[in-house]
C-alpha cells in the first residue's frame, strides 16, 4: 500500500442551489469528471484520487446537501431531495459531457442521473455501488442485517446514529482496512459535531430499498438497474477484496449484465476503498478515461 495523504489541498468553492450553498472542490480543465460520495463521507474521500485524473478533465468533487461543508437546510434528506440538489448543482455549474465517478449512495444518485440524462453523460465509473433493490433483509450478511434492522427502527436508529454518532465513530473506520489517522477522522467528524447535524446520516439507511420500501426509492433503483443493462454508456467497475456492496458474486453479475463494461480489481478494501487503495483506483480511472476519449 502506497503512502496515503491526509492533506486536502484544494480551494473550497461554493455555489447556491435551491437556496443553500453546496461546497465543492475542483482541479484541472476540460470536460467535467464529477465525483459523488456516499455516507457518511464527503468530497474529502476523493482527495488522493483527483490528482490522477485532473490532467484529463475538470475534476469536481461536491459535498452532498447536509454533508461535508455544504449547508444543512431544514429538509428530510430523502434520496429524491438529494437528487434535486445534485441536478441543481450540475445545472448551476453548467456541466456538460460529464464523466461520473460514484460510490455508495453517490452511485445511486449518479446512476439515476445517467439513465435520465444519458445525452449529458460520457461514462460512469462506480465502486461499492447500490446496483439493485434488496429483496429483503436476508440479502444482507448477518452483521449488516442486524445493523440495518436497528438503524431502520425509528427510536433505536436515532439513538445509534444521531445520539451515539455510530456512523462516524464505528461504521466508517470499521469499513476501512487500515487505521484512519486522527487527522483524517477529525475531517470526517467536523460536519457532525452536534446531534442535530447528523440527521442526514440517520436518513440514509432508511432510504435503502429493502423489500420494496421505501417505495419511491425502490422504483428508482429498479428502473436504473434495468436501464444500465441496456445502456451503451462506457462503464468502469472498480472493486476490491473482500468488498461490501460489491462482493465477488456481484462483480460477476455486473460483468454478465452491463454492456460496454471495463472491470478492474484495485486491491484490498471493504466499503470505503478510496481510503485503502486510492492510487490503484486513480490509475485505473485514468487509464479508462484515456480509453473512452
Amino acid at each position: 500500500m502506497s503512502t496515503i495523504s491526509a492533506d486536502f489541498p484544494y480551494e473550497s468553492r461554493f455555489v447556491e442551489v435551491h437556496g443553500s450553498k453546496i461546497h465543492y472542490v475542483e482541479q484541472g480543465e476540460g470536460s467535467p469528471i464529477l465525483f459523488l460520495h456516499g455516507s457518511p463521507a464527503s468530497s474529502y474521500v476523493w482527495r488522493n484520487i483527483i490528482p490522477h485524473v485532473s490532467e484529463q478533465g475538470r475534476a469536481i468533487a461536491m459535498d452532498l446537501i447536509g454533508m461535508g461543508q455544504s449547508d444543512k437546510p431544514d429538509i428530510d434528506y430523502r434520496f429524491v431531495e438529494h437528487y434535486q440538489y445534485v441536478t441543481g448543482f450540475i445545472e448551476a455549474l453548467g456541466l456538460h459531457n460529464i464523466t461520473l465517478v460514484v460510490h455508495d449512495w453517490g452511485s445511486a444518485l449518479g446512476f439515476h442521473y445517467a439513465v435520465s440524462h444519458e445525452d449529458n453523460v460520457r461514462g460512469i465509473a462506480f465502486m461499492e455501488a447500490l446496483l439493485a433493490p434488496l429483496p429483503g433483509m436476508e440479502a444482507l450478511d448477518e452483521e449488516a442485517r442486524e445493523l440495518y434492522a436497528s438503524f431502520r427502527t425509528e427510536d433505536e436508529g436515532w439513538e445509534l446514529i444521531v445520539d451515539q454518532n455510530l456512523y462516524i465513530e464505528s461504521v466508517l473506520p470499521g469499513t476501512v482496512l487500515r487505521e484512519l489517522t486522527h487527522r483524517e477522522m477529525e475531517v470526517y467528524r467536523a460536519p457532525y459535531v452536534d446531534p442535530p447535524s447528523r440527521k442526514p446520516l440517520w436518513r440514509w439507511p432508511n432510504e435503502t430499498p429493502i423489500a420494496g420500501q421505501p417505495a419511491d426509492v425502490a422504483k428508482i433503483v429498479g428502473h436504473y438497474n434495468i436501464k444500465l443493462r441496456e445502456s451503451p454508456l462506457p462503464k468502469l467497475l472498480l472493486h476490491a477484496t473482500p468488498g461490501s456492496s460489491i462482493t465477488p458474486d456481484k462483480v460477476e453479475w455486473v460483468k454478465e449484465n452491463f454492456p460496454n463494461l471495463t472491470d478492474k480489481h484495485v486491491g484490498d478494501g471493504i466499503l470505503f476503498i478510496q481510503e485503502d487503495e486510492p492510487e490503484q483506483i486513480g490509475k485505473a480511472l485514468s487509464e479508462w478515461l484515456r480509453e473512452i476519449e
